[in-house]
């Protein structure tokens, strides 16, 4: 059964649409090597051996559908993306790909043994539409697997950025409304949201991954221009207001600097710490001289 989809779901799906349509080539650039890292647990989770029929959805350039060929698949990879799936045709012509919605998959009942999404679900307007889709094109017997990211505080570059632009930019920018980022970092509601799709035996495990960046000012750079929701955050500051944030990730050092009781409701303390509001008081005002800036803008 197909899900009422509302209007700020659709805004929300319209806005990823089109923001990875532009951003392919920089995701691949920026985040090949770290997404791909999450791959062979993922596929271990999957149960996927040589034989297998599999789904990568939101497959992207095609890391997924990929490695599962690598390992004797029948892999067929799909995503909304044109310019993605283009990539991933030519550069890995092993597995299958195609452009397809994953809340409204293309495919019969019970077609493949495996479901896989790496780091996708988080970019869905409805992500139990997606595990409903899921759980109908599986055959019996068959797993679903996605990897999402950790917390902001454990999932250290998200952490930065979003840290950086809470204190040096503007949160409030006018981005169409989706699922929280951090939804399905919460091990309780990837258990819980599997048993409302109707899947049994679900677990979650923890991934460690290590990001390797280019340069300083590598971090700011794969936020911008190889993703689409933070990445958005971040085009919609105002100019001033990004070459602050785009200096305070390069140092690495973000002093922060909370407005009167502003740490009773920041959902970055876990990052600072509980007793910032008094640290400041110790902190070089030299230090904050791009914060009082800012603050001081219209």
């Amino acid at each position: 059964m197909t899900a009422p989809v509302s209007s700020e779901q659709r805004a929300f799906r319209d806005f990823e649409h089109a923001g990875w349509k532009e951003v392919a080539g920089g995701y691949h650039d920026h985040f090949a090597s770290l997404t791909s890292q999450a791959l062979g647990s993922l596929l271990d989770a999957a149960g996927v051996l040589e034989g297998a029929s599999l789904l990568d959805v939101c497959t992207g350039p095609g890391y997924g559908a990929a490695a599962a060929a690598e390992r004797g698949a029948r892999a067929t990879g799909m995503d909304f993306s044109p310019p993605m799936i283009a990539q991933a045709s030519r550069h890995y012509p092993r597995a299958r790909f195609l452009v397809g919605d994953a809340e409204e998959m293309p495919f019969r009942k019970e077609c493949f043994d495996a479901v896989i999404t790496n780091f996708g679900l988080l970019h869905l307007s409805r992500p139990e539409q997606f595990l409903r889709g899921a759980r109908r094109v599986l055959r019996p017997g068959g797993l679903v697997a996605f990897t999402v990211w950790a917390p902001p505080e454990e999932a250290l570059g998200f952490g930065i950025v979003l840290h950086a632009v809470q204190e040096r930019g503007n949160r409030a920018v006018a981005l169409p409304s989706g699922p929280p980022f951090f939804r399905f970092s919460d091990p309780s509601e990837c258990l819980r949201t599997f048993r409302s799709a109707g899947f049994a035996d679900a677990e979650v495990r923890r991934v460690p991954q290590l990001w390797r960046l280019k340069d300083a000012d590598g971090l700011f750079q794969a936020m911008i221009a190889g993703t689409v929701r933070t990445g958005g955050l971040l085009r919609a500051q105002n100019p001033e207001a990004l070459a602050v944030i785009d200096r305070s990730i390069e140092l690495g050092f973000l002093v922060a600097c909370p407005g009167e009781r502003a740490c009773t409701w920041c959902d970055f303390r876990p990052v600072c710490g509980p007793r910032e509001e008094e640290r400041i008081l110790r902190k070089d005002i030299g230090r904050l001289a791009d914060l009082v800036a800012l603050r001081s803008m219209p």
